[in-house]
């Protein structure tokens, strides 16, 4: 006998396929042998696959062997060395944030979950009584929009990619922030930007520090490359250290996705940072103990697996140099990949300019190609990428980079 229900499933609507994981379907369904996948945000070798770093795996034996080793839960926040180590990683060990105890850490599902935790805060406790907004960077990582808007905070963008230049629209970003309602919370991606590559220089973080300062905004960093991007740790965290010398009030989502290789292992922590004052320490101590209520009712705890192999390595000297090592093969890969494409389309003659594929840094790169040779690559030269021309610089190497130019060369000629 049916029951009666106050739910009607019947209006629940059909949502839209994610783009990138239907781009992922479609290359698995071509059986073109020369296809090139160019969408996927994970690192690939040399032969297109997946590399398992070999600190990774020397910490994965010395786990293996550990007979103390169990599956007990770990705390709500996380494994204490691996937090500990987090926020040395990205703050740097003699941070002012960390002398003066004015940091607190969580463990988190990976980037996604971090992003969401501190998302979710802020909308409990930044200005409750007001509504804020959130700004984005035009474009931005698409999980963005959703993270945010699911805990109910609007949001706006602010321009960052010049489509003429295929470069950073400076003066754009900096006008938009400056004319944003004030407090509002800005999201910046600290290194090796999602989508587009294209990152601020240190003088152009300074100014665009000095603007948020100006209109009271909250800066709210997501750091998913430190090390993967230029291959130096330090480097890739410059503009968070910056920030917090400045004595901002900030949060952090930091990811060891892409920097360990540990993409299914979600490993990742969140950091919220507060100003120096007699009562930072205090503040931490309240942050901490409502994020922690938040963790509970979300995830309890954090998986352990991703979290130990990321605290074996950077809380070991010998393991960590090893680890920067793998770290300058993959960020040096990515680079001559660069070089190599550049080169290539060049010397075809390409039409365009392509100065831009060596300028940007990072895993991804913004080619400046339009909708329809995206969609002509796909279909004349079986080459996958998603529609707005970005491409997993991963998913060249040497064996399908001049295909690839090749391929280019052919569509941007075409739909001239």
């Amino acid at each position: 006998m049916a029951t009666s229900t106050s739910f009607q499933s019947d209006v629940v609507p059909q949502a839209p396929e994610d783009p990138l994981f239907g781009l992922m379907a479609a290359f698995r369904r071509d059986t073109d042998p020369n296809k090139v996948d160019l969408g996927i945000g994970a690192y690939r070798d040399d032969n297109a696959k997946p590399w398992v770093l070999p600190v990774v795996k020397r910490a994965d034996e010395t786990l293996r062997k550990d007979p103390n080793l169990n599956h007990e839960y770990l705390p709500i926040a996380g494994l204490a060395e691996f937090t500990s180590a987090s926020q040395k990683l990205v703050l740097d060990a003699d941070s002012p944030a960390l002398k003066e105890k004015r940091a607190t850490s969580l463990q988190t599902i990976s980037g996604t979950g971090a992003v969401h935790l501190g998302a979710l805060f802020l909308s409990k406790f930044y200005h409750p009584n007001t509504q804020r907004t959130v700004y984005f960077s035009d474009p931005t990582w698409p999980n963005h929009f959703q993270i945010f808007s699911n805990v109910g905070l609007p949001y706006k963008t602010y321009p960052y990619f010049s489509k003429k230049t295929k470069g950073l629209d400076f003066d754009g970003m900096v006008s938009s922030i400056e004319s944003a309602e004030e407090g509002s919370i800005i999201v910046l991606h600290a290194c090796a930007h999602n989508p587009t590559g294209v990152d601020p220089t240190q003088e152009q973080w300074k100014k665009i520090a000095e603007v948020i300062r100006a209109k009271k905004h909250f800066p709210f960093f997501d750091t998913a490359y430190q090390g993967f991007a230029s291959g130096d740790l330090a480097r890739d965290a410059w503009a968070i250290r910056y920030f917090i010398e400045e004595g901002f009030e900030l949060c952090i989502a930091q990811s060891y996705a892409k920097n360990f290789g540990l993409y299914g292992e979600r490993a990742g922590c969140f950091h919220f940072v507060t100003s120096p004052g007699s009562d930072a320490e205090s503040t931490v101590s309240r942050v901490a103990s409502q994020l922690a209520i938040l963790q509970r009712s979300e995830i309890s705890n954090p998986p352990a697996y991703g979290a130990r192999i990321a605290s074996l390595v950077l809380n070991d000297k010998e393991l960590f140099a090893e680890w920067e090592a793998n770290l300058k093969t993959m960020s040096g890969r990515i680079i001559e990949m660069r070089k190599a494409l550049r080169s290539k389309l060049e010397e075809l003659g390409t039409p365009g300019t392509w100065n831009h594929i060596t300028d940007q840094i990072g895993m991804f790169s913004f080619t400046g190609l339009s909708e329809k040779q995206v969609l002509k690559l796909r279909e004349d030269s079986h080459v996958y990428m998603t529609k707005n021309g970005r491409i997993s610089m991963a998913g060249l190497n040497t064996h399908n980079v001049e295909y690839f130019a090749k391929a280019v060369d052919k569509a941007v000629k075409a739909t001239q």
